[in-house]
């Protein structure tokens, strides 16, 4: 199937599900960089707050870890969110980049900041699996 560019209409609605999409983002990452800042700010000097046994002190550590871990995820999905609002803009969303066919409606239902079909990105994820 050749690609052609999506209609307005079909624009304008992922555009709003982008949004929509990237402001949930933008909370979560607000909400764990919250929590980072009040941990930092009780390490930094509140002394009531320390942990003074080493199990509490490795449960605060891996609590830490988790929390730098899902914000590096919502900043790949916040990231993959603004190119996509980007295709929208100039019109190449939904179109696949590597085949230039166009990508399912299941498909960017699901993940509307797809930038590939589901057969390439089958052939991309088998690649990394090779590695």
């Amino acid at each position: 199937m050749a690609a052609k560019n999506l209609s307005s209409k079909q624009l304008e609605k992922y555009e709003n599900i982008l949004k929509k999409e990237k402001e949930q983002t933008e909370k979560i990452i607000k909400g764990i960089d919250n929590i980072q800042k009040r941990g930092a700010k009780n390490r930094s000097g509140d002394l009531s707050s320390y942990s003074l046994h080493q199990a509490d002190m490795g449960t605060d550590t891996d609590q830490s870890e988790k929390r730098v871990y899902l914000l590096g995820k919502e900043l790949e999905t916040l990231r993959n969110l603004n190119i996509a609002l980007k295709r929208i803009y100039d019109k190449s969303y939904g179109i696949c980049e590597i085949c230039g066919n166009y990508i399912s409606e299941n498909r960017l239902k699901i993940v509307p900041y797809a930038k590939f079909c589901i057969e390439c990105k089958s052939k991309e994820e088998k690649k990394k699996r090779r590695r």
